[in-house]
């Protein structure tokens, strides 16, 4: 492990690079060399992201690469960052993601791109600084800060009703927030301790731990977002750029899984147990009722994004089952959601730089001038349904299996769930792909080009190895999940 302090390199090199960008003329030439620079030091986060990985040791439970420097010294609150196995794959995932969303908005962002790459850029940075926070209040800084840049890229380079869901998105999210924000006072005011770390396990008496939980609750379960708070996503989907919704769906759902990870099954044991319940039905509502709401969709993007409502269903499930399996299987399904769903939306954004629309009942026939297209689709599609050798089915397979130790009807309403994405996921591919070529505008219609290549085959890499090689990913989650669950039973007498 090295001495020099790479946690900190990796959150603020890409903020780094986005304030020289600031810096570059924005004329011709100018605009070809902000494009350079903001992939290249996301390329450049993304390697020394993957240095974590490379140094990472698998069999600690405790923070590894663990930098702390005295903040306010009079309140205990520290610049304090970690990497565990649970944040892991969370930080390289948002480095990942990075780079391609820039390839993705090459040609399509022609106005402000300056200020577009910027934001992007700074919002990578609080993504990777909030999975990384041992801190409290620095988590929940970065945790809040990730809704300006993604508000201005929702409200400048959205559609044609942007403000309107910009403002629903930031509303949404903020109104959960400030309940968080009162939890944090109150941890802060009964322990006086901000350390995420010293705070794993049960500290509180049971009726605080209820209340903190239900805080914590509402702002996590509109990230996720969990069913009845989900309403903000379509609408922020389908509005956002495709880089936008790449990233939306890619990393910030992930945010509310975590959180309750990190959060919920932490620190509040016991009212967690007593939740469970509640969990359980609101996530099966959301499977079963988004998924018939996503098989009614005329627009794929809205499609997409309610499939992802409903997958994040199955992640609360495995979250909450509190077992190896369920754990394990939650956080290797937010690992390949995150993958996939930024697939599809890539992939929407491939044919909408095309033609301009995104009505499911505009296309048909693509296969006849776009194989190499329908293959790669095929591929994100089937790891969305989680065919077996895809990354889609061990994180799926995983949860299942917890959740018949559980409670078999629990199982069932997850198996429910696959059975309900195959079919509208398979709807989407046969009007889309299949069939002969009726609309004349998609006579001329051209097959993926070297940039959309570049972008999409890392995600088919990506997919196939989650799936035919996940210990190599879960091996570093286990020590850290397990001490997670060793917590959680004994607070609960188990």
């Amino acid at each position: 492990m090295t001495d020099w302090p790479l946690l900190s390199v990796i959150i603020f090199l890409p903020l780094i690079g986005g304030l020289i960008i600031l810096i570059i003329k924005e004329d011709s030439i100018g605009s070809i060399n902000i494009r350079w620079a903001a992939f290249w030091t996301s390329i450049g986060t993304f390697i020394l992201s993957c240095l974590l990985w490379l140094q990472f040791d698998s069999s600690k439970q405790s923070y590894q690469f663990v930098e702390k420097a005295i903040w306010f010294d009079d309140f205990n609150f520290n610049y304090h960052i970690g990497v565990d196995g649970i944040s892991l794959f969370m930080i390289i995932l948002s480095s990942f993601l990075t780079p391609l969303c820039i390839l993705a908005s090459w040609k399509n962002i022609q106005k402000r791109i300056k200020e577009y790459m910027f934001a992007f850029l700074f919002l990578e940075t609080v993504m990777i600084g909030m999975f990384a926070s041992i801190d409290i209040l620095l988590f929940y800084i970065f945790f809040e800060t990730v809704l300006i840049p993604m508000y201005l890229i929702i409200g400048i380079w959205g559609g044609e009703r942007r403000i309107y869901a910009s403002f629903k998105f930031f509303l949404y999210t903020l109104l959960g927030s400030v309940l968080m924000l009162i939890a944090l006072i109150v941890i802060y005011k009964t322990t006086g301790s901000m350390n995420i770390a010293e705070l794993q396990g049960n500290y509180f008496t049971r009726s605080t731990q209820i209340f903190l939980w239900l805080a914590f609750f509402a702002s996590f379960a509109v990230k996720i977002p969990m069913w009845p708070f989900h309403t903000w996503l379509p609408d922020a989907h389908v509005e956002a750029p495709t880089a936008g919704s790449v990233i939306l769906a890619g990393v910030l759902l992930k945010m509310g899984g975590y959180g309750f990870i990190r959060f919920s099954l932490g620190m509040l044991p016991e009212a967690t147990a007593y939740f469970i319940p509640f969990i359980m039905v609101l996530s099966i509502i959301a499977i079963v009722y988004t998924s018939f709401v996503a098989l009614a969709q005329s627009d794929i993007k809205k499609l997409i994004a309610y499939s992802s409502v409903a997958h994040m269903g199955i992640v609360t499930i495995g979250i909450f089952l509190v077992n190896q399996q369920g754990l394990e299987g939650a956080m290797l399904q937010m690992l390949s959601h995150g993958v996939v769903s930024a697939a599809l939306f890539l992939c929407v954004g491939v044919i909408y730089d095309r033609m301009h629309t995104r009505q499911i009942s505009f296309y048909g026939g693509l296969v006849n001038k776009m194989p190499l297209y329908s293959a790669v689709f095929m591929i994100f599609m089937l790891a969305s349904v989680g065919l077996p050798g895809t990354s889609g089915f061990v994180g799926e397979f995983l949860v299942v299996v917890g959740a018949f130790r559980f409670s078999s009807l629990i199982a069932i309403g997850a198996a429910l769930g696959i059975i309900l994405s195959a079919v509208y996921m398979l709807y989407l591919y046969k009007r889309i792909i299949f069939g002969t070529i009726v609309n004349q505008k998609l006579k001329d219609i051209l097959d993926l080009d070297f940039r959309e290549r570049l972008i999409l085959i890392p995600l088919v890499v990506s997919v196939l190895l989650i799936g035919f090689f996940p210990n190599i990913f879960l091996d570093p989650m286990r020590q850290s999940i397990e001490t997670i669950i060793t917590n959680f039973e004994i607070a609960n007498g188990k």
